[in-house]
């Protein structure tokens, strides 16, 4: 794709929801390199939007290689301030929020934290379904996931 020297930055666009909640997910990931496009889906059969919401981004950077730039835009400040404001703070407390209470999915949250421990991310939120080429995509990738369970 590029030569040795020559930097790649990718765009992921991400998104997951249920129908129900606790429900039937899904989740799509839509990356971006040098205008060779990526789509990736999955669903699950009894689950939340949330936990959807942060397998679109942890599959979408599971599938970069090691070191590389990426730009993830996601319609979800659950994951967005979760990985940039509040994981630090869960990490050092052993996993408890500032409540006290124990962190929801954290499986998951210490997924995402490894993948972007190998990466250079920059997060992005974008108004959900407001006609933003790549979010609308990686919607359309969650809900065909979905349907092809319902």
């Amino acid at each position: 794709m590029n030569d040795e020297n020559s930097e790649i930055d990718y765009v992921i666009y991400t998104d997951g929801g249920s129908r129900g909640n606790p429900g039937i997910g899904g989740w799509g990931a839509y990356i971006v390199c040098e205008g060779e496009v990526v789509e990736l889906s999955g669903s699950e059969e009894l689950t939340t939007n949330n936990r959807m919401e942060l397998r679109a981004a942890i599959e979408g950077l599971q599938s970069i290689a090691e070191g590389e730039r990426v730009s993830l835009y996601t319609d979800s400040t659950y994951v967005k301030d979760g990985i940039t404001k509040w994981i630090t703070n869960w990490k050092s407390n052993g996993w408890k929020t500032a409540a006290k209470k124990p962190v929801k999915n954290q499986d998951l949250w210490i997924a995402l934290d490894e993948q972007v421990s190998r990466l250079n991310v920059s997060w992005n939120w974008v108004k959900g379904h407001d006609g933003h080429e790549g979010n609308e995509r990686a919607d359309a990738l969650c809900n065909a996931a979905m349907d092809e369970i319902s």
